[in-house]
């Protein structure tokens, strides 16, 4: 009962200032009609009707904005034989003429800004709706990850027990089934830290421990990790420096945990979307003041449409390459080589395949 109480007197408020609204739109308009008509004609008082079509901009229809711009342009048309019916000149014809056109153009200018400000509302409320989406993902996303972790580190240690036989003796067969187990669970562990980094690192910053790091260094225990899953997919996994043939070191100032993710993402992104047979090629290349690492891939390549957004959070992508993942590791390996002052990018490799690749500022060789 109470909440019809409280509708009634909101409809009543509301009715109330719509007619008070109109109310001073007709007083405003008859004192101007009185001005107008009690004059002479070659005194123009009709650009005063400029204040009731700006004041009907905001409290009438469309519909009654023409009105009353189509009733102010009568009245300063009729104002050339009222009130005293004399010979008008040329002159004064024109400028009532103009008065017309300004009256017009008012309206017209008026109804174009009324409709850009409520285009402009309705688009700053889709904006509000999506970060207010955005934000319930992220918390149930951040809630979700931190929930798996514990049990899957759970499975991972069970795995391992059962592999090392202390609930019993382990078969070849069963061991290789088991291997891959805990591969595949690693592998959704590894997701779900993923997904809590990213979160993390957009509400708290990313925090880095620097410290010189050789990038050839971290390009070979990554590659080592990635073994088996190379061997799996058999995909062939390669070393090379640039136009120099010879192994040398690549020295940053940086966080080696974090750019050892950029080295897993993206070498694991190139395995995936290679075919068997195929080869993941990591080129290094020293300069004085910076380095860059290549990852180049001998994959499908990079659609048109991609490319733009491969490292947009959560971006899935739409073309023909073989695997898809969650969408973060290449954000996450944006946001770090950001927070290192570097530069990352993407690219297709002629005549097939895609090349990832980083640039990180350079320090003195150790």
């Amino acid at each position: 009962m109470l909440k019809k109480i409280f509708k009634i007197k909101e409809d009543l408020a509301l009715g109330e200032k719509y007619w008070r609204g109109r109310w001073s739109i007709a007083t405003l308009f008859a004192i101007v009609v009185a001005l107008e008509l009690s004059t002479p004609s070659e005194y123009l008082f009709g650009y005063l009707y400029t204040g009731p079509i700006l004041m009907a901009n905001s409290r009438l229809s469309r519909l009654g904005k023409l009105q009353i711009t189509l009733v102010a342009a009568l009245l300063t048309l009729l104002n050339l034989v009222l009130p005293y019916g004399e010979r008008i000149a040329l002159a004064t014809v024109a400028n009532r003429a103009i008065a017309v056109m300004a009256l017009g153009v008012t309206g017209y200018l008026s109804d174009r800004n009324q409709q850009y400000e409520e285009a402009i509302a309705l688009t700053k409320a889709q904006l509000q709706s999506q970060q207010q989406l955005a934000s319930i993902r992220e918390d149930f996303v951040s809630t979700l990850s931190h929930d798996l972790k514990t049990p899957m580190l759970g499975a991972i240690e069970t795995i391992k027990a059962f592999k090392q036989a202390k609930f019993g003796d382990v078969t070849s067969t069963q061991q290789k089934v088991l291997e891959t187990m805990t591969r595949s669970h690693k592998m959704t562990l590894q997701l779900v830290e993923t997904m809590l980094d990213v979160y993390r690192n957009d509400t708290e910053g990313l925090k880095l421990q620097l410290a010189p790091v050789n990038l050839v260094t971290l390009a070979e225990e990554v590659i080592a990790t990635l073994i088996d899953l190379s061997a799996a997919r058999r995909v062939y996994i390669n070393i090379s420096y640039g136009e120099s043939d010879f192994r040398r070191s690549l020295w940053v100032k940086g966080d080696a945990v974090q750019l050892q993710r950029v080295f897993v993402n993206l070498l694991t992104n190139g395995i995936n979307h290679s075919p068997r047979g195929g080869k993941v090629e990591v080129v290094m290349e020293f300069y004085s003041s910076y380095h860059i690492v290549k990852v180049i891939d001998s994959g499908l390549g990079i659609t048109a449409e991609e490319l733009p957004h491969l490292f947009d959070r959560f971006y899935q992508g739409n073309g023909d390459r073989q695997a898809k993942g969650s969408g973060l590791g290449l954000y996450l390996s944006r946001q770090i080589i950001d927070a290192h002052d570097g530069i990352i990018w993407a690219e297709n490799k002629l005549p097939h395949g895609a090349l990832f690749g980083f640039r990180l500022p350079a320090i003195p060789e150790k």
